[in-house]
């Protein structure tokens, strides 16, 4: 199956912002009722690191489902100010809104969103609009600063430690021992900072911010998938807050949620056989959750994009 992708412009509160509809090209294929909205991560564009939404937006339309991705207000080619992952509710809700115009069959969508996009998600879906059928969460992005600095601690200084290639490394010459040394012990005064405050603060800080994803989450009713990188410190540290953050912890063990971990992946899935892992993850999930609004044969035609 291949594909045609569609870009547009859509107004946001007087701003004009891209998007780009990824939409599968077949004059056998039956009326797209679900489609996904690609909720983009980190300060980047529509393209994403590697093309990583590029290539996950064909990989999906290629396997029989209409996607868009798009710039935030004040990323990429979209004209406004930057507001943040907290505040891009309007942006999410006008994307949704010019997809299923651009898409008329499509009747509900899938917000799908890596690292603070998962948590945008998220937090738009605890809206309640009736048109997100569910939520795909890549490593979501619930950072505190003592939960951040036990990760980093934890995750990378303990497998640099332990990685053969870091001792040949230094023996070679090649590691800025002083330096390393120096960072090290920084990171660990940091985290005895830290280690004494709370897991979270007030409800209006991002120190809250495991809070209020889990209670994002838990108003979203509808099925949700959340996949965790195994070599990632933003996946490192929502795995520990969801078993020392009470309201996280029940939101992972909801019926209505899955998980999925990758070990060894990183957080970008940044090589062609972990896209197309994370890629093969998101159908499979599809399929057993939605298999009444997709075409027939629906995730049969997985493949590797042709990179242009």
């Amino acid at each position: 199956m291949s594909y045609r992708e569609i870009p547009f412009f859509f107004d946001v509160e007087g701003s004009a912002l891209l998007g780009i509809a990824t939409v599968p090209d077949s004059s056998t294929q039956l009326p797209l009722r679900l489609g996904v909205v690609i909720v983009v991560g980190g300060p980047q564009y529509r393209v994403g690191s590697h093309r990583q939404f590029v290539l996950l937006a064909r990989a999906l339309a290629n396997a029989g489902v209409a996607c868009m991705r798009f710039d935030y207000r004040g990323m990429g080619d979209s004209e406004g100010p930057v507001t943040g992952f907290a505040a891009v509710d309007a942006d999410v809700c006008a994307a949704i809104d010019a997809f299923v115009d651009k898409v008329p069959s499509v009747e509900r969508v899938i917000l799908w969103g890596l690292c603070d996009g998962a948590s945008a998600s998220a937090f738009y879906a605890a809206n309640d609009d009736h048109r997100v059928a569910g939520l795909v969460l890549y490593n979501p992005w619930v950072r505190t600063e003592s939960g951040e600095a036990i990760a980093v601690l934890k995750h990378y200084y303990a497998r640099r430690l332990l990685d053969g290639g870091f001792w040949r490394k230094l023996a070679g010459g090649g590691v800025q021992w002083r330096e390393s040394v120096t960072g090290l012990w920084r990171r660990i005064v940091q985290t005895a900072s830290v280690a004494k405050a709370p897991e979270v603060g007030g409800a209006d800080t991002l120190q809250d911010l495991p809070n209020r994803f889990a209670d994002s989450v838990a108003r979203h009713p509808r099925p949700v998938l959340i996949v965790l990188s195994g070599n990632d410190t933003v996946a490192a540290e929502f795995k520990r807050h969801s078993t020392r953050v009470p309201a996280l912890a029940a939101v992972v063990a909801r019926e209505n949620v899955s998980t999925v971990d990758f070990p060894g992946v990183d957080h970008t899935f940044s090589c062609a056989e972990w896209r197309d892992m994370g890629a093969a993850a998101t159908i499979a999930w599809l399929r057993s959750q939605f298999a009444a609004s997709l075409a027939p044969g629906y995730g049969n035609a997985l493949i590797s994009p042709e990179v242009k």
